[in-house]
């Protein structure tokens, strides 16, 4: 019988034992941030009812949907994000649920848009959400806890571009284009990758004419400042009841932002952030990292104050965000700052012979319940092969029984040398290096 092929599914990926650990140390840094603001965890399926996911995403994120119909004749979908089964998951447990309702979710999501660098088919997503208020105190929330997880996770100066949706409504209004906003917006999020001819382009075959095209993107272009970009809003949306919500709504957010300790500069006011599904209605956010831009954005979110209507009557406003885990992980390593090769265990103990396993797997245990994670060379191979074993694990504490029952130890990082009569005198060398 011929041999399979082993090989990977394209836009999909295998993670080796230090990018495995990598991203398990990223995703409980970020976790440990949404904890100290008091998000929980959720957990949902990743297979979903097809009409749940498609809900509301909008036309061009539904055309990148894996759907098939299962074996009971069911139309079913794999998530493409966290944010649409999160609006399901509440309205179908909100008797369960207390509002204001924090809540976090790291999953797997899948989209099959075509890989390219920075874009896969299968990536792990972490959004956290809070649902119930409705306001500034909600949307700040949400930035600086942002803000606070790139800061922990130390990836370098991370810009949140922020817009409000509402804006660029306003300004429909004032063209007399507000039932054109679905495609405008969508049109405006492919501005930065395809260019304002294509995006011209698009907007004339919705029936916008030239100087209103001309009127949308230069209220869409940042000034030098917030202030500049601010003002030249102001007087871009006229007196539409929106637009001025939006303005205001972004200055409020901003005083927040630095109040709370926030760098400045990390916020930026930027109306070319559209973000073009469907079920935002406010602010708007997406992050870039300032060292890798063209690696596109590392997260993003906003406001969502209708996505539950589509499964209930209760109204139930949301604003929330994700961190691109595995993109960040593309980023990091594009810039080399993955570091050095990590490895979970601080201490190995070479096999010592059949006859004094148990004293070795009693040293072994010994070193872990004083917290040092620990392993045993498994079987009897020459010392000299097990030591490069652990040389290149990259373990740094090696501990080989000697006959008369100690252990000498060896820190593998400049060989220094220790013999040991137990295992506590083991732990405090350890613990002292």
């Amino acid at each position: 019988m011929s041999l399979i092929q082993p090989r990977t599914l394209k836009g999909f990926r295998d993670l080796m034992p230090e990018q495995a650990l990598r991203r398990a140390e990223i995703v409980r840094t970020v976790e440990d941030v949404f904890r100290a603001h008091g998000y929980g965890p959720i957990d949902s399926p990743v297979l979903e009812y097809a009409e749940i996911i498609k809900g509301k995403t909008g036309g061009e994120a539904n055309k990148e949907l894996f759907e098939f119909v299962d074996k009971g004749g069911r139309e079913v979908a794999l998530r493409n994000d966290l944010t649409v089964p999160l609006a399901r998951y509440v309205a179908q447990h909100e008797g369960k649920l207390v509002f204001p309702f924090r809540r976090y979710h790291i999953g797997l999501v899948f989209r099959g848009e075509r890989p390219q660098r920075g874009r896969a088919r299968e990536f792990l997503q972490c959004d956290a959400d809070l649902i119930g208020p409705v306001g500034v105190a909600a949307d700040a929330e949400a930035l600086i806890v942002m803000a606070d997880v790139y800061a922990a996770l130390d990836v370098g100066a991370v810009t949140l571009r922020v817009n409000d949706r509402r804006i660029l409504n306003g300004l429909l209004e004032t063209i007399g284009a507000a039932d054109q906003a679905v495609p405008v917006l969508r049109a405006l999020d492919k501005r930065e990758k395809l260019g304002d001819e294509t995006v011209r382009g698009e907007m004339r075959a919705v029936g916008l004419d030239d100087p209103a095209i001309d009127r949308v993107l230069d209220a869409c272009t940042p000034r030098d400042d917030d202030d500049a970009t601010l003002t030249a809003l102001e007087g871009l949306v006229g007196e539409t009841g929106q637009g001025r919500a939006g303005i205001e709504g972004l200055r409020h957010v901003k005083r927040i932002f630095e109040a709370a300790g926030q760098r400045p500069e990390a916020l930026r006011i930027d109306p070319s952030i559209a973000r073009g599904l469907d079920y935002y209605t406010g602010i708007v956010v997406e992050a870039q990292l300032d060292d890798l831009p063209d690696i596109g954005s590392v997260g993003g979110g906003g406001r969502y104050d209708d996505l539950a209507s589509l499964y209930t009557k209760s109204h139930m406003p949301g604003v929330g965000f994700t961190i691109g885990i595995t993109r960040l992980m593309d980023a990091l390593e594009a810039l080399d700052r993955e570091g050095a090769t990590r490895c979970t265990t601080q201490a190995m103990v070479t096999f010592p012979g059949e006859e004094a396993l148990t004293p070795a797997f009693a040293f072994a245990a010994a070193l872990r319940r004083a917290g040092i994670a620990s392993e045993i060379y498994p079987q009897p191979k020459k010392h000299g092969q097990q030591m490069r074993y652990a040389d290149r694990r990259g373990i740094p504490f090696v501990f080989t029984r000697n006959d008369d029952g100690t252990f000498h130890g060896k820190r593998m990082a400049d060989g220094e040398t220790l013999t040991c009569p137990d295992a506590s005198s083991a732990v405090s060398w350890i613990q002292s290096a």
